[in-house]
């Protein structure tokens, strides 16, 4: 969720205020590294975080409504994510475990932390399901902001997650043995 603070940096950034663009940017990097490093993976997190951090530089004065700063600019991760993806899976690189699940809700109880940083950690899950994990799990988002940010529809986060749950519970079964 947006803060106050954001949102007044928001609005000053649109009127031209420099300083408000580079705390708005500042307050919002850590969140929007860790959900790019976990969808795109460590190596290629700077790059595609600095893209994004450009586009909303550059775009931030289209934004309609500044209390929705922090789910724009997810969305221009998200966005960021996927395009390098799609680039590299055209030059070739092999892409993760592709998700085949039909949409259902997930009951389970949230994992706990460590357990989840390590999957999302791993290459078990694919790019897809992994960021809305993160965006739920860590960013504490709900099931339909997550739509939003990603721009897909509620079902396929939900099979997402039931998805990325199942892959979870079954990496802790490997574990025990």
């Amino acid at each position: 969720m947006t803060s106050e603070d954001e949102t007044l940096w928001a609005l000053r950034a649109q009127c031209g205020d420099r300083e408000a663009l580079e705390l708005l940017l500042r307050s919002v990097q850590p969140a929007l590294y860790r959900y790019v490093r976990r969808v795109t993976g460590p190596a290629d997190a700077d790059d595609v975080l600095q893209d994004t951090l450009v586009s909303i530089a550059r775009n931030v004065v289209w934004l309609v409504e500044p209390r929705l700063f922090r789910a724009w600019a997810f969305r221009i991760a998200s966005r960021a994510a996927f395009s390098h993806l799609r680039r590299v899976r055209r030059r070739g690189v092999e892409d993760s475990a592709e998700m085949v699940l039909a949409s259902l809700p997930a009951n389970d109880p949230p994992p706990r932390q460590e357990l989840l940083t390590e999957l999302l950690d791993s290459d078990v899950l694919s790019p897809a399901s992994r960021a809305v994990l993160v965006l739920h799990f860590q960013e504490e988002m709900g099931l339909a902001d997550v739509a939003a940010v990603l721009e897909i529809p509620l079902g396929t986060v939900k099979s997402r997650l039931a998805y990325g749950l199942k892959t979870l519970r079954r990496y802790l079964e490997e574990k025990r043995n």
